[in-house]
């Protein structure tokens, strides 16, 4: 379970929270589906992602619903095969150009900006500590790109990560997710 609280970070840290630095982004509010696909060398990463995914298969629906109700309370919703969160932006996080960080552990610095993509270098000093650099595009107002790469620690070792991601506009309506941003 501490892999995939990882990889949750991870994911939100390199994809959504990455407009913390106060970019200019052309983004529909509402509730937003991110999906992601990591790998590692050892393969260690692609096993626990197998590992959770097999978990929330195997869980309850009383076990699942318990799961989703604690996640919505940190604003994140988990997709059914636990490689996708959805997530609930607000304009106000957009007009701020300030969308909220999960972990204030985080520093991150925009090293190049077009006006659909940019480049980020980010360092986060939690458990597990990482760093490395993201590029994220926007297609649209409504869909993402990102391509990543980092180093953490997996079951105590140094590993190079890379993430693929992707994010894409559902709805006006969060439903039962509440924003990133609390409001």
């Amino acid at each position: 379970m501490k892999t995939y609280k990882t990889c949750i970070a991870l994911l939100l840290g390199c994809a959504i929270s990455t407009p913390a630095l106060a970019v200019k982004i052309d983004m529909t509010p509402g509730l937003w589906e991110h999906k992601f696909t990591m790998t590692n060398p050892s393969g260690e990463m692609e096993a626990a992602m197998k590992k959770m995914q097999e978990q929330l298969a195997n869980m309850s629906p009383e076990e699942r619903k318990m799961m989703e109700s604690m996640m919505s309370s940190y604003g994140i919703g988990i997709g059914e095969d636990g490689t996708s969160v959805k997530m609930c932006v607000t304009q106000a996080d957009i007009d701020r150009g300030d969308l909220p960080q999960q972990d204030e552990d985080c520093q991150q610095e925009i090293l190049e900006q077009t006006k659909h993509t940019f480049k980020i270098k980010f360092s986060c000093a939690g458990n597990p500590p990482s760093s490395g650099t993201g590029e994220i595009t926007f297609s649209s107002p409504k869909a993402y790109t990102g391509k990543s790469t980092f180093v953490t620690e997996v079951n105590g070792k140094t590993e190079q990560m890379a993430m693929t991601q992707s994010g894409k506009w559902l709805s006006t309506d969060c439903g039962n997710i509440k924003p990133v941003s609390g409001q």
